[in-house]
């Protein structure tokens, strides 16, 4: 069908969609009733909460929830570990959860870290968001924290989470790519979602390539509230911090990893608790009044948007551990449910629609995937403070209320009559009065789609900012419709001239579109955040990290023992890599134990390399195509690596350039060494470039 067949109609926020006209039929439900918006769900007034009786967005998310069985529809592929969570000090004058009431008070957690797009069988360093969520088992019931590692999203509407999610997935027809978002689909609906461009940015930049779990932030995403005993409420969201910092990969790095160790991440997680290298993360909040959300530039029930922290900078409030993996996956990690909609006393939502709608989908959700009503029942989703209730039966009801009542108002009295409600101490819902019609709406103050996306990328260093030049080019590349990738930069024009021109270059597009339509002009006066970049909030150690030490037969002893005591010093660990597996003899005659073949472990999956052999060796270890590969990678990835004289051998053989930049540090000063290992990468080799 042409083009001049298609109506079109604009909404609030500007974006353009199909209408049913000619040859293409009209949207129904299920039951053949026609859809009049398939963009906004049915709300109370422009900004108020979601309507339940919505009925065309119940069934299109009842029917998505269960599209899938047993696997997740989304974060299929996650690990989980056991923890604390301690609070710093008494939160009581803004919130009476008791979790946040009691300084020094540590409350048992959950947590589970996954990729969003790929299935359970899927690789690890997929250029995915990561979810971040945690199970508080307080003394008031289960509170989940349900979030990402990037704080914001694709969509401002629940109704759309469908829509992303299927075109994000592997293709119906072709069933593939698995993991990946590189292909038509996805871009077709982002191209066409303006509000998704501000997650682009984050998409395409580090982020979504994180190093390990334990070195990346989480967030809440939405505006939820904190309310205190007096009933006065403000709203908050929710931070983690990791206190090693953040660190992410190169994109060459992620595949090469995939390829090598496709569970580089569980591994990485594993390897840290069980040597008690616990990972920690901070949790602080940005609490703010009703005020303030009416002077802030954007909407803050708008899912697409920050609240940067040199606006409103993060209150730590409490650290969380993890100390313990757990003890079978499957009872665990596959099976543990997590909800927005569990909350505790003290805390409450906000209108926020795609987080309304997110309350009702991981209920629905949970009750296909874990076959039934009493899902919580099973050990990790059930609280661990006292729990009574009527509801009964059902599939699987390991547990049934005891005595004569199953049912309330009942005039039992005592134990016989079950439990009551209790008029202090409940959970109780802010009043919020609400204004408006009943309507299928998008509020004009969610309309500005470009400006935040254009803060982050001015937020990036130049490093960044080339990453995600590249991300973009590389996704688009493998978009085989034209049209496509011209309405991506149409969007990126409005983000920045520079960006938007650098991905045509890299595309061979030399007919720039003009910029896309914007219901709200791109605002430039909106300041850098640096809290946004990796790199200008990079570790100030290299704790945590591994270096991996490539040996010979007859590698000095002495050059390996400096090494390996500087990086422990460091709180680092090390692997010793070699030719061959078993063992090697140092030049003392100890044996060292080796820990990969050279074949297996390529150099992206270290932090930091040594390249230590023998004089004798050399020759045949430049001989070897791993070998020179570990340090070609090194060098490609802009590590830092130690090195003796003979490993210029290897260098040389590998293509290296004869002038080696100061990246590259003799092994006779092994503090030096690990002392420029706290920044990670070598980015001015990237620059020089």
């Amino acid at each position: 069908m042409s083009a001049k067949d298609d109506a079109t109609r604009t909404g609030n926020g500007g974006e353009t969609h199909q209408q049913a006209g000619g040859d293409v039929p009209a949207m129904t439900t299920q039951v053949g009733t026609p859809i009049s918006d398939d963009q906004n769900t049915l709300k109370m007034g422009q900004r108020g909460p979601t309507l339940i009786e919505d009925q065309a967005f119940r069934e299109k998310i009842f029917h998505f929830d269960h599209e899938r069985i047993p696997e997740r529809v989304v974060h299929a592929r996650g690990y989980g570990a056991h923890g604390f969570f301690e609070t710093y000090e008494s939160l009581s004058d803004i919130t009476s959860a008791d979790i946040f009431q009691r300084a020094g008070e540590r409350t048992e957690v959950f947590v589970r870290f996954s990729t969003v797009a790929g299935s359970k069988g899927s690789v690890d360093l997929a250029r995915d968001v990561r979810g971040f969520a945690v199970k508080f088992y307080t003394k008031q019931g289960n509170w989940d924290l349900v979030g990402n590692n990037i704080p914001v999203f694709f969509i401002q509407d629940a109704i759309k989470f469908p829509d992303l999610v299927h075109a994000a997935k592997p293709e119906p027809d072709s069933a593939f790519p698995q993991a990946q978002t590189a292909h038509d689909n996805f871009w077709d609906f982002i191209s066409l979602m303006p509000e998704s461009m501000h997650m682009v940015m984050w998409i395409m930049s580090d982020r979504a390539i994180p190093r390990s779990f334990r070195f990346m932030e989480g967030f809440g995403v939405h505006s939820f509230r904190f309310v205190n005993e007096q009933g006065e409420s403000r709203f908050v969201k929710f931070h983690w911090k990791p206190k090693a910092g953040l660190q992410s990969v190169v994109w060459d790095e992620a595949l090469r990893i995939n390829g090598a160790d496709p569970d580089f991440h569980r591994r990485d997680l594993w390897d840290a608790i069980q040597s008690g290298d616990y990972p920690e993360w901070e949790l602080g909040v940005q609490v703010f009044d009703d005020a303030f959300a009416e002077q802030f530039d954007f909407d803050i029930l708008d899912a697409t948007k920050i609240i940067p922290e040199e606006i409103l900078p993060v209150r730590p409030v409490g650290r969380m551990v993890l100390n313990r993996m757990p003890e079978n996956f499957f009872a665990e990690t596959e099976q543990v449910a997590f909800q927005t909609g569990n909350i505790v006393p003290g805390i409450d939502f906000s209108e926020d629609p795609l987080l309304q709608g997110r309350n009702f989908s991981y209920l629905d959700t949970q009750l296909k995937r874990l076959g039934g009503p009493n899902f919580n029942h099973i050990p990790i989703n059930a609280p661990r403070c006292p729990f009574h209730h009527f509801q009964q039966d059902g599939h699987m009801a390991m547990h049934n209320p005891r005595g004569r009542a199953n049912y309330e108002p009942n005039s039992w009295g005592g134990v016989e009559g079950g439990p009551r409600e209790v008029a202090q101490g409940g959970i109780r819902s802010v009043p919020v009065a609400y204004r408006g019609e009943k309507a299928r709406i998008r509020s004009e103050t969610f309309a500005d789609h470009y400006s935040q996306a254009r803060q982050f990328y001015v937020s990036q260093t130049a490093v960044e900012q080339q990453h995600m030049a590249d991300a973009l080019i590389f996704e688009l590349s493998k978009v085989k419709t034209k049209a496509i990738r011209l309405r991506m930069l149409s969007h990126l024009q409005n983000i920045h001239a520079d960006l938007a021109q650098a991905v045509a270059n890299g595309l061979g597009i030399t007919d720039m579109p003009a910029p896309a339509d914007a219901a709200r002009p791109t605002r430039s006066d909106l300041p850098e955040s640096p809290a946004l970049s990796i790199l200008k909030n990079g570790p100030d150690s290299f704790a945590g990290r591994k270096v991996g030490i490539l040996v010979t037969q007859g590698s000095d002893a002495g050059e390996v023992s400096a090494i390996v005591d500087a990086v422990k010093a460091e709180g680092a660990m090390v692997q010793f890599i070699a030719p061959t597996a078993g063992n090697v003899t140092l030049s003392d005659g100890s044996t060292l134990p080796i820990d990969e073949m050279v074949e297996g472990a390529p150099s992206a999956i270290f932090d930091a390399v040594a390249v230590l052999p023998s004089a004798e060796q050399i020759e045949m270890l430049a001989a070897m195509p791993a070998a020179r590969d570990f340090v070609a990678s090194g060098w490609a990835h802009y590590k830092y690596v130690a090195f003796n004289e003979a490993a210029r051998t290897l260098f040389s053989k590998a293509g290296l350039p004869e002038n080696l930049d100061v990246g590259f540090l003799p092994v006779g000063d092994a503090p030096a060494f690990v002392a420029a290992c706290r920044k990670i990468r070598f980015w001015e080799r990237q620059m020089a470039a």
